[in-house]
């Protein structure tokens, strides 16, 4: 059973590069984030005729998160399970991210996944920081309340937390900053402490393998990076993982792609094999950073 996540960054947008990648890689179950879509302009029909069931939480032109699965979709929760109130001030972004479309989980080919869109942050200490340490909170809340660390689950999505320095390009330019600092990380530690494994870190001790890369500056090409976007599982599917991968090469061509890549792992057995670009890379990289 392979699962993946993917900040698509609009899949109005990226909905052919979204179908071309459910082609190469062929994942049972999809967890998508940033949508930027309402629930009544989801792709369902486009999904359905690739083989995917999809359930979607969103609200327009931002946030928004989505589930596509071929095994099967079963007891859908939204936003943690609490109503979907208006925000308090519509005009703000970001600042009330309990009141956002962050959140949706299913039951798929019996593993509950839970797809994630965790708020930016902004700047530390600011008020869109504190709100993000409180929707982490919640999200320790509803994991403590209604699920058990010994179920078969899989938390996905683009967490905006990179969980150590090995998972940044450059510590010292990045200290300070949001996505680094002490708090951000401990509330990613305490989900973890709660009962869930670092899937891909538990396959890769590699460093300067990244999931973000901020479109401008060549920061790609560099590998100015940092790995943000993760799937995060329960020790009973720990004995059963048996590969992960970050897709580099679906960061790469035209038309314009998102700026985050896809994460996978597979449960069991390996899925459709491809290269996911990593060590052809490597050389490239090593001689553009030479250069700077």
């Amino acid at each position: 059973m392979r699962i993946a996540t993917w900040n698509v960054n609009s899949l109005k947008m990226r909905l052919e590069r979204v179908g071309g990648w459910l082609n190469r890689a062929r994942p049972d179950v999809l967890l998508m984030q940033e949508t930027k879509l309402a629930d009544s302009a989801a792709p369902i029909a486009e999904l359905a005729q690739r083989g995917y069931e999809l359930v979607h939480h969103g609200q327009g032109g931002w946030n928004g998160v989505a589930i596509a699965s071929r095994v099967g979709i079963a007891d859908v929760v939204t936003n943690f399970g609490l109503p979907f109130a208006a925000a308090n001030r519509p005009s703000e972004s970001d600042d009330e991210p309990s009141r956002e479309a962050r959140m949706i989980s299913a039951s798929c080919g019996g593993v509950r996944v839970v797809s994630l869109y965790a708020p930016n942050g902004r700047t530390v200490d600011s008020l869109y920081y504190h709100a993000k340490l409180a929707w982490y909170a919640l999200l320790l809340g509803w994991l403590r309340d209604t699920r058990n660390p010994n179920e078969p689950l899989v938390l996905g999505g683009d967490f905006n937390i990179a969980p150590s320095d090995a998972d940044v390009w450059d510590a010292a330019a990045c200290h300070g900053g949001t996505h680094v600092s002490h708090e951000e990380r401990h509330a990613f530690g305490r989900l973890l402490s709660w009962g869930l494994v670092d899937a891909y870190r538990h396959q890769h001790p590699e460093l300067r393998r990244f999931s973000w890369w901020d479109y401008r500056a060549g920061c790609f090409q560099k590998n100015y990076g940092m790995r943000i976007d993760h799937l995060l599982i329960t020790a009973p599917l720990v004995p059963r993982l048996v590969w992960a991968e970050i897709d580099r090469e679906a960061r790469k061509g035209k038309p314009t792609p998102s700026d985050h890549a896809p994460v996978a792992i597979d449960l069991d057995a390996a899925g459709q094999a491809f290269d996911a670009g990593w060590a052809g890379a490597e050389e490239r990289i090593a001689v553009r950073t030479r250069k700077r």
